[in-house]
């Protein structure tokens, strides 16, 4: 993974002292809430529903061991012992103080972690396909072009001032793991016939109020082009962006009323413009970046044999593991989704486990999946039993990867000041009517996503079974939606009528899945079910 040099550092460590004068002036009444508010959010740092929340970057999702005892360490020090992985491979603290926060922020620096450009009006997280690096279904490695981008980008004038947030997305691999089609840019690492490497661009995805999906817009950029090409983007974008009108400043808005093709034209026409003039990161300075993505050196001459005679461990391999581009390795997914827990939180006691693991057992490498679960990408087959019986005694091994209780969830109501209904509460019970896991595994992969806004931070649009919580006339009411997807089938969900209850909603998601049980045919997923069968006999069963 990538590791900063000195001016990364400098940049860092100056912005936390920065920050700190900003709050020493907040506290002592120098500054009103309304001046201080756009210098906090350029930090990370929300004021939700009963204390401030800090969000930390993890950029494409990779973590060292090293940075997750210090998550681990702020968690117990300044937090009540836990953290919440988000959508977006962040992490958020969600009791903080804000006299604490430089100090908070001074600890990161120590591990080369920030909370830059995890909120306000600039270019978010750039998030990656979490088996990065490790899969053996990709063409390589996307995340040194990641970085590269990040690095650009961050602090550039063009890209500071923008009208909304902005949002890209890697992937390499034809399985789209990092939802690509639902961010303002996505991004795919291709090969042309001439064996040169260059991206598929992807422009105008995004959740929230209005759905879109991203179109294509180029089906092969060089890739020494690509930030020229992202330029030419952003300044198509901040040409024509509505500043005046916060519902349609995102740029999906622009590709929708002008059209892919016109978006497309001004693109490239501006693409040609940029191309001649030497904006480009010299080829020196993607090497640089890549050799921190070096593959780690792995054994050879392993065997893919693992002895399964342990039952539980077993359907464990067989749900959490994943295939490695390297024979004798596996990648191993560890679960947040305990039944009766609450989705993507993690314990100080439970990051230090995998720390420890990452650091025995996975060449030092985590990773953070934007479905709020953790990877081990890199662990000998031989080493997975053991690495199971660690995850066992941590609370950490659960077998549902994909399956129904393996349920992303916003943190809703709960603690977020935006939010319109909880989330974590329906989450839990859907969670506990099917926590038989013989009955999960009998459904198949089925994804349930749930927001408790129509800003869309649980990802409802693209849930197989969405569900949005929404204000009625002061009542959270909870609708229904089928037929998402964030995977490279990607398709928007449609609402199934009239809301419920928060136990109403949690009994119709159970109609909706026995409907699904009784009309399958043989290997269909509940959205191959869907999608041939249609709403009707959904909506009959749930509405009667």
């Amino acid at each position: 993974m990538y590791r900063y040099d000195q001016y990364d550092q400098q940049i860092v460590d100056a912005r936390v002292e920065e920050f700190r004068d900003q709050v020493k002036r907040r506290i002592a009444g120098h500054m009103t809430e309304d001046q201080f508010k756009p210098l906090r959010l350029k930090n990370g740092l929300y004021l939700q529903l009963h204390a401030y929340m800090l969000r930390i970057a993890i950029p494409y999702g990779t973590l060292n061991p090293a940075q997750v005892r210090m998550l681990a360490h702020v968690a117990r020090t300044y937090d009540r012992g836990y953290a919440h992985f988000t959508t977006r491979q962040n992490m958020q603290f969600h009791w903080i103080k804000l006299e604490q926060v430089p100090d908070i922020l001074a600890d990161f620096a120590k591990v080369q972690l920030h909370a830059i450009q995890t909120s306000g009006e600039s270019i978010r997280n750039i998030s990656a396909d979490q088996y990065a690096g490790a899969a053996a279904d990709e063409i390589a490695d996307p995340r040194p072009w990641a970085e590269l981008l990040r690095q650009v980008t961050t602090f550039h004038p063009e890209f500071s001032y923008l009208p909304r947030k902005f949002k890209f997305a890697f992937t390499a691999a034809p399985g789209d793991r990092a939802a690509i089609r639902w961010h303002d840019v996505g991004l795919r690492l291709v090969r042309n016939d001439a064996g040169e490497d260059g991206f598929e661009v992807y422009a105008g995805g995004g959740m929230g109020r209005t759905p879109f999906i991203a179109e294509l817009i180029r089906a092969f950029c060089p890739a020494d082009r690509l930030f020229s090409y992202c330029q030419a983007i952003l300044r198509v974008w901040n040409r024509h962006a509505r500043r005046d009108n916060i519902h349609k400043q995102r740029m999906k808005i622009l590709v929708h009323d002008l059209g892919v093709e016109e978006f497309t034209r001004q693109v490239e026409e501006e693409f040609a413009h940029i191309a001649t003039l030497g904006n480009d990161p010299p080829r020196a300075e993607f090497d640089r970046i890549a050799a921190y993505f070096a593959p780690p050196p792995f054994e050879t001459g392993l065997s893919d044999e693992i002895d399964r005679s342990d039952p539980d461990f077993a359907l464990w391999v067989d749900r959490q593991t994943a295939a490695h581009k390297a024979p004798g390795y596996a990648i191993a997914n560890i679960s947040l989704k305990a039944i009766g827990g609450i989705g993507g939180d993690i314990t100080a006691d439970q990051m230090d486990v995998v720390a420890d693991l990452a650091e025995r057992y996975s060449f030092g490498e985590t990773r953070v999946t934007h479905a709020q679960n953790v990877v081990l990408p890199h662990v000998r087959k031989a080493d997975l039993y053991a690495v199971w019986q660690a995850l066992v005694a941590a609370g950490l091994a659960d077998v549902n990867l994909d399956l129904v209780t393996d349920i992303i969830a916003c943190p809703g109501l709960d603690y977020c000041s935006l939010a319109n209904a909880r989330s974590i509460p329906v989450a839990q019970k859907i969670a506990r009517r099917f926590a038989d896991l013989e009955r999960q595994q009998d459904l198949g992969e089925l994804k349930i996503k749930i927001s408790g806004c129509i800003n869309a931070c649980g990802h409802h649009h693209a849930g197989h079974i969405g569900i949005l919580g929404v204000d009625r006339k002061g009542t959270e009411n909870y609708q229904l939606l089928l037929g998402g997807s964030g995977a490279e089938d990607t398709t928007l969900a449609k609402i199934t009528g009239p809301g419920f209850d928060e136990d109403g909603v949690v009994d119709a998601v159970e109609k909706a899945i026995e409907t699904y049980r009784g009309l399958r045919t043989d290997g269909e997923r509940f959205l191959d079910t869907y999608r041939r069968v249609g709403m009707e006999p959904f909506k009959e069963a749930i509405y009667g």
